[in-house]
């Protein structure tokens, strides 16, 4: 089989024949090739299409272009149509682009033999060349694709043909690469056949018999290159010119495969788990170098940046990737991890062990296991949360500057690092991790918090407080550590006295009802029975309680940590004179707890002091369903509002008023009623200020609580105005329907000296019986 071979151009291949038998007049992709693929949607082509279109704007723009070879063409030439069997590819992306730029630069309506391109795979697909080549591009601000679609010649059953809408798709890529490139310039380069800018070698193979069965050897033993294949291509030319370029090619196929060959899938490949801690660790030495944007880019860019000679330190991120792998080799991965962290189901080496709280998937030991973890789901995310979150990086960053560097007291600077990114979790966003990445510095190779100033500055100095308590009290090292690694604390002792006299106690007693939700309705009442532990969401309106639900046992979380000491002064005092009280008594906790509840309220009931602390306390409804955030209203020119008889409870984790929610008051009168279906179910929405009624089914007459009382609203049917009227005035209201309660003033505001609930819900029985 003779054959011939010739480097040339998708124009110059129509001109340069050495004699008739190898002269192109058209170019054919045959039938037995597949549809054309550059412009399929997912993430591996994605990445070859846009390397590929890199390199060919290297060859037309810019003040240097650099002209590029791609490769073999092999084809069949007969009579004057070359019809490729490997090169379908390429050419069709190289006949697009030419398309792009010949319109731009003014020249589509020249005669040229790239014109005559075709595909014999499909009639549309090739009446859709002929119908694109014929239709130069205007000039748009929207995607060329959705120009091609409206016009006349384009045929709506075109929509399902594979090879058309992956040309479309590689349009749209090529403008979106090539929009801002000098179009005449570009084309000159592209079309010049004695100095080419994007060049192949054409093989032309006649007398080869049938073309079929040659394509079907050619590509018999062939795979299409992973995407980690096709990335360590790039890479090792980007790292060529450092001394470890064959170090690292050797590693890759040998110890590297070794150590990742345990978290192979099905594929028994490790390819995935190569790119995904490659990728973690390229992230860290961005933020090394203060970049935190490079996380929307494609891995291969991004390691040219880092790692790349542009770098002045690419030979430390170098380092850093090698022994960010090699640090593992000769070291059990699962039992490093074991040693330093528990997830809190059994371990009690607490002082040794710190407990994450990162709420991975799958087993015990894929939630300990940071390496595996990152491997197995780094850069993945569910709507915009990563799966490997933030923390985690840095929680894994940590443990790769102790083995490498062999800190000093890792395990107590990795509890500290611990609870100040729980504390900063809210805080932890991608733009602030350079910053961060200095504050774990400063944790775990010099042990000092002192110059960390990006992680919550409120955690940072509880953590100074609770060092200096330690190192007077060294033997509560095991009630302070057990403490923090509480599930609903996480670090955070904000909430608690540092008293060595009584804080072990204290904790204890904490454990104790945390660990029993069944308990939590009642310890919500007995709480605010001791006093108003309750305190205000860091910088809004709603005051918090905790929850009497295990659903949402979050709202524990929110009131006992996340504000400075300060802040949680008032919730402090009344948890320590609470967990003292409760540590007193001998009995069973709910029995206590009862006991608590129990004497607060004969004693408000002794005084005839029924301020809103005493109906929480009193009537459970009003702390159900998990509810732990309550709005209240401003009166009587007040700056901020204060809890009081007009309040708004939110159910369960929910934070503002945008939802449905209860009116506790009003919940507390209608639960009271023999007959509730006389009431509608008072159900709220809107803001705190609107106007919230107890509305009676049959007549629409209402009641609302006021400050002062209570105010009524007349039935919106005529029939029942009178008996309405009546009932007004044996009760004594007014003309303006308000009628006011029996107070004292307390601190300047009147508190209720008879139950206001027992009184509106009498009322409320009257007017049922009244036919109201």
């Amino acid at each position: 089989m003779t054959s011939d071979s010739r480097v040339t151009s998708l124009v110059g291949m129509f001109d340069d024949a050495s004699d008739a038998t190898t002269l192109i007049k058209r170019v054919e992709i045959p039938l037995f090739q597949r549809d054309y693929a550059q412009g399929r949607g997912d993430a591996t082509v994605s990445d070859i299409r846009s390397n590929f279109l890199d390199v060919l704007l290297t060859a037309v723009d810019g003040y240097e272009p650099q002209p590029v070879g791609l490769d073999f063409v092999y084809g069949e030439i007969e009579s004057g149509t070359l019809r490729p069997l490997d090169g379908q590819q390429r050419l069709t992306t190289l006949f697009l682009l030419h398309w792009y730029l010949a319109s731009r630069a003014g020249h589509l309506a020249e005669h040229h033999g790239w014109k005559r391109f075709s595909y014999a795979t499909r009639p549309s697909a090739r009446l859709f060349c002929e119908r694109l080549v014929a239709s130069p591009l205007p000039d748009l601000d929207s995607p060329p694709s959705s120009w091609i679609v409206d016009q006349s010649w384009y045929l709506f059953v075109w929509r399902h043909d594979p090879t058309i809408q992956s040309m479309l798709v590689m349009i749209d890529a090529i403008d979106k690469r090539f929009k801002d490139v000098d179009a005449k310039a570009a084309w000159a380069r592209l079309a010049d056949t004695d100095d080419p800018a994007i060049s192949f070698l054409l093989l032309s193979l006649p007398d080869m018999g049938s073309a079929e069965d040659l394509y079907i050897k050619m590509n018999s033993r062939g795979k299409p290159l992973t995407e980690f294949e096709n990335f360590k291509a790039h890479f090792e030319k980007t790292i060529e010119t450092s001394d470890r370029a064959g170090e690292f090619a050797l590693k890759v196929d040998t110890n590297w495969s070794d150590l990742l060959w345990r978290l192979r899938g099905d594929d028994d490949l490790v390819d995935d788990e190569f790119l995904r801690y490659i990728e973690f660790v390229t992230e860290i030495c961005e933020w090394r170098d203060g970049h935190t944007d490079g996380a929307r880019d494609r891995l291969e860019p991004r390691s040219r940046m880092v790692f790349g000679d542009g770098n002045s330190r690419h030979d430390e991120h170098l380092e850093f990737l090698f022994r960010a792998f090699d640090v593992w080799a000769d070291r059990s991965i699962e039992g490093t991890f074991n040693d330093l962290f528990t997830d809190g189901s059994g371990d009690t080496a607490r002082a040794s062990k710190v407990r994450l709280f990162f709420r991975n998937d799958g087993t015990r030991q894929e939630r300990l296991n940071m390496f595996d973890a990152c491997c197995r789901s780094f850069g993945e995310s569910r709507g915009r949360a990563r799966v490997f979150s933030l923390g985690q990086s840095l929680v894994l960053y940590a443990v790769l500057i102790h083995l490498v560097e062999n800190t000093d007291h890792f395990p107590l600077r990795i509890r500290v690092l611990r609870n100040l990114i729980e504390a900063s979790s809210d805080e932890l966003r991608p733009e602030r991790m350079p910053k961060i990445l200095e504050d774990v510095h400063s944790v775990i190779r010099h042990g000092t918090i002192d110059a960390v100033t990006t992680l919550n500055q409120a955690q940072v100095e509880d953590e100074k407080l609770k060092a200096a308590f330690l190192e007077a009290n060294p033997g509560l090292q095991a009630a302070v550590f057990g403490l923090e690694d509480h599930e609903l604390l996480r670090g955070s002792l904000g909430a608690f006295e540092l008293d060595a006299a009584a804080f072990e106690s204290r904790a204890t007693v904490f454990h104790r009802l945390l660990s029993e939700p069944e308990l939590w309705p009642a310890l919500t009442g007995a709480l605010l029975a001791i006093g108003e532990y309750q305190r205000r969401r860091t910088n809004s309106r709603p005051f918090l309680f905790g929850t009497d639900s295990k659903k949402h046992d979050n709202a524990w979380r929110e009131l006992l940590t996340g504000a400075n000491r300060e802040r949680l002064q008032g919730t402090r005092q009344v948890l320590a004179t609470f967990l003292d009280l409760v540590e007193a008594e001998a009995g069973a906790l709910g029995d206590t707890l009862k006991e608590i509840t129990r004497s607060y309220l004969a004693q408000r009931e002794s005084e005839q002091r029924f301020d809103w602390r005493y109906y929480l306390v009193k009537y459970p409804c009003m702390r159900e369903q998990g509810s732990s955030t309550y709005f209240a209203e401003r009166f009587n020119g007040a700056e901020q509002a204060e809890m009081g008889y007009s309040l708004c409870m939110l159910r369960g984790g929910a934070r503002a008023l945008n939802g449905r929610y209860r009116d506790p008051y009003l919940l507390a009168i209608w639960r009271e009623l023999e007959d509730s279906n006389s009431v509608e179910d008072p159900w709220f929405t809107g803001y705190e200020e609107n106007p919230r009624w107890l509305t009676l089914n049959r007549s629409g007459a209402a009641l609302r609580c006021v400050p002062t009382g209570f105010e009524l609203s007349l039935p919106q049917l005529e029939d029942h105005v009178m008996a309405f009227e009546a009932l007004c005035r044996d009760l004594g209201v007014g003309a303006d329907n308000l009628a006011t309660m029996p107070q004292v003033n307390v601190d300047g505001r009147g508190v209720d000296t008879v139950d206001r609930v027992q009184v509106v819900a009498d009322i409320v029985r009257r007017m049922v019986a009244a036919g109201i």
